[in-house]
């Protein structure tokens, strides 16, 4: 698409503003390096950490098969996000204004306001986990004032506070200085991973083959077979990368060209988490070398290590890492998707300004009461029901659409329209979801389900996409321009 072209010449103001418009190619400044701390910030969270090194010690599987599950996951994500991700670098725009073309334009708002519910909620308790990296760091100073409100001390609600200021401070001063940010986070937590790797080797001298050793024979009470617990461990992988592949387009739309997209999304996820796990096996091995129990957590880790520097320099990695993951998969995809539901009143920034104000009571009412009420299972399904518009969206605009959209008709609430429907919406992708949606939840809520693990993902992805085809294969299409 040529800069012209992506001019708007007529728009409805309820479907338009300068943050939903396409982006011209004199305004993309991201290349591969940007896509892959993207990435990178994704997976270099606490809770990243935490699985990756316990997928080596909780399936039975062989070390060796553990890796290459994970680097399957890796390439299967790759080219998820590779087809959502293609559109965006081609029209310049986000995720719910790219899914207008299926949903309708007024329809797009169900999909992007179930997305945004999960992102805010996923942004209070990130920005939680990321208050405990502050508040390790000032504890080690100043010690543990002792006394509880919440389930939280005066120097974890003070950590709590930095940690939310800091995130809509960054957050306000655009998506170039969330960039630069992604850009300096995800090289240093390499940094500090190695070298923590390198200090836990060094003190385990000698009796860390051993160990390495002991985790890749594969040892476990897991029941399932190897074929299942490879299967599971994949399904795993790819579940946690889900929150991403569905708003993917939210980051291409910056990036100069899909060669870049293609190049930053290899290097940033196969790679990026094959060398990720095997940190992550390295320092497992050698705190059962040196504890003799293998620790997945990295604050358990630093703990028993014992040594402030290191405390220091980890509580400023944790808390990078953590507010990385937190802006890439929980704070702009809803920004974005408020911007869409009120574009006249809602801006990109106004959009996180709303999201961070109502984050703020989940993050600070997780201990004491979130976390204690099954909330969290709530918001799983509300995941698992997002699903079916990845499929959605990539057969309509590969199958039906053929890479071809009406441009100007996305942001045109003209009864004629492309993406009008029927009064903004299309029924036949509602049903289509609707169908998908049932076996998603199901997977959730259904015991007998549970044993699919992160593959419930990848088949409520599958069924929306068959069911939209079927349903919208006998409609009659309007013709399309590029």
């Amino acid at each position: 698409m040529t800069d012209q072209e992506l001019d708007i010449q007529h728009h409805d103001p309820r479907l338009y503003n300068d943050d939903l418009a396409p982006i011209k190619s004199e305004r993309r400044t991201w290349g591969w390096f940007e896509i892959f701390n993207v990435w990178s910030n994704d997976i270099q969270s606490l809770f990243g950490y935490t699985l990756a090194a316990s997928l080596f010690i909780s399936y039975g599987l062989n070390g060796w098969a553990v890796m290459a599950a994970i680097v399957l996951a890796g390439f299967v994500v790759m080219v998820l996000v590779n087809l959502t991700g293609k559109p965006s670098v081609k029209y310049g725009i986000p995720f719910p204004v790219m899914i207008r073309a299926s949903m309708g334009v007024h329809g797009a708002n169900f999909p992007a306001m179930l997305r945004a519910i999960i992102g805010i909620f996923w942004y209070g308790v990130q920005t939680y986990f990321a208050s405990t990296a502050v508040s390790l760091l000032l504890t080690s100073l100043f010690g543990d004032p002792g006394g509880q409100w919440l389930g939280m001390t005066a120097l974890d609600w003070l950590s709590f506070v930095i940690v939310w200021c800091f995130q809509i401070a960054l957050f306000w001063q655009g998506i170039e200085r969330i960039k630069h940010f992604l850009n300096w986070a995800g090289p240093l937590v390499y940094v500090v991973m190695v070298a923590l790797m390198l200090i836990v080797w060094f003190k385990a001298g000698s009796d860390l083959l051993p160990a390495v050793s002991t985790i890749f024979s594969g040892a476990s009470d897991y029941e399932g077979n190897a074929l299942t617990a490879f299967m599971a461990i994949t399904g795993t992988m790819i579940a946690y990368f889900a929150a991403v592949v569905i708003n993917f387009g939210d980051f291409t739309r910056f990036v100069k060209s899909e060669r870049e997209m293609k190049l930053g999304n290899l290097l940033g996820l196969p790679l990026n988490v094959a060398f990720f796990s095997f940190i992550a096996l390295i320092i497992t091995a050698g705190t059962l070398a040196l504890f003799g129990e293998t620790l997945t957590n990295p604050s358990d880790i630093i703990d028993r290590v014992d040594s402030l520097p290191l405390t220091i320099v980890a509580a400023i990695t944790f808390f990078a890492a953590t507010v990385g993951i937190n802006l890439v998969a929980n704070f702009i995809p809803p920004a974005y998707d408020l911007a869409n539901l009120f574009p006249r009143r809602i801006s990109f920034r106004v959009g996180g300004l709303i999201t961070a104000v109502i984050a703020f009571f989940v993050g600070a009412l997780w201990m004491a009461v979130i976390s204690k009420i099954g909330v969290a299972g709530f918001v799983n399904a509300l995941g698992a029901v997002v699903a079916p518009f990845y499929g959605i969206i990539v057969v309509d605009y590969y199958l039906l659409k053929r890479q071809r959209l009406n441009i100007q008709d996305i942001f045109s609430a003209d009864p004629d329209g492309a993406y009008y429907y029927v009064k903004g919406w299309n029924h036949r992708a509602l049903i289509a979801f609707a169908l998908a949606a049932l076996f998603s939840v199901s997977s959730v809520w259904v015991p007998a389900l549970e044993a699919l693990g992160g593959y419930a993902w990848l088949i409520g992805a599958a069924l929306g996409g068959l069911f939209h085809y079927l349903l919208m294969r006998g409609r009659r299409l309007p013709v399309t321009a590029s």
